[in-house]
C-alpha cells in the first residue's frame, strides 16, 4: 500500500513539474494507448470471428460468379476493412498532436522563465528552474508519446492491409468462361 501511495505522489510531482500541458499530454497519451490496445485486441482476437463469418457466408453462396456476387464480395471486404480500420485515424491524429502539445508546453514554460527574469532581473537561477522544467518535460513527453504511437499505429495499419488482402484472396470469385 505504501508503494502505491509513493507511486501516486511521484506521478503527481512529475505532472506538477511539467505544468498543466503535461497533464493534457498524459491524458492524450492514455487515450491514444487505450485505443491502440483496443485495436490490438481486435486485430489479434476479435477479427478472426468476423473473418470466419464472412468467409462462411461467402462459401455458402451458390452464386459466386455474377456481377451481383462481385458486389456482395466487395461489400464484405469493405465491411471488414471498416471494422479493422476503426479508430486508426483518431490514433494518427493523437500521434500528430503529441509533439505539438509538447511544443505548446515549451512555449508556456519559456514564458514563465521570461516572467521570472522580468520580475527578478534575471539573476535568480533557482526561480527560473521551474519554468525551464515546464519547458522541457512536456516536450520530452510529447515526443515519447508520439514515437510510441507511431510504431503502434504503423503496425496496426500494416496488419489491417495484410488482413484485408488475405480476406480478398479467401473470397474468390468463380469466374467461368
Amino acid at each position: 500500500m505504501l508503494f502505491l501511495i509513493e507511486g501516486v505522489e511521484a506521478t503527481r510531482a512529475f505532472l506538477d513539474s511539467g505544468g498543466v500541458i503535461l497533464t493534457a499530454i498524459a491524458l492524450m497519451i492514455f487515450l491514444m494507448w487505450l485505443m491502440i490496445l483496443e485495436r490490438l485486441l481486435f486485430a489479434l482476437n476479435g477479427y478472426r470471428k468476423v473473418k470466419k463469418t464472412l468467409i462462411g457466408t461467402w462459401q455458402a453462396r451458390s452464386d459466386r460468379a455474377s456481377w451481383n456476387a462481385e458486389q456482395i464480395r466487395q461489400a464484405f471486404v469493405a465491411r471488414a476493412k471498416l471494422q479493422l480500420e476503426q479508430n486508426l485515424p483518431m490514433i494518427a491524429t493523437l500521434v500528430a498532436l503529441c509533439p505539438l502539445m509538447g511544443l505548446l508546453g515549451t512555449v508556456t514554460g519559456m514564458i514563465e522563465v521570461f516572467d521570472v527574469m522580468a520580475i527578478s532581473g534575471g539573476g535568480n537561477v533557482r526561480s527560473m528552474a521551474s519554468g525551464v522544467s515546464k519547458a522541457t518535460i512536456p516536450t520530452m513527453a510529447g515526443m515519447v508519446g508520439a514515437l510510441s504511437g507511431v510504431f503502434a499505429n504503423s503496425w496496426l495499419q500494416r496488419k489491417s492491409k495484410r488482413e484485408i488482402q488475405i480476406l480478398e484472396d479467401s473470397l474468390e470469385l468463380d469466374i467461368q468462361h
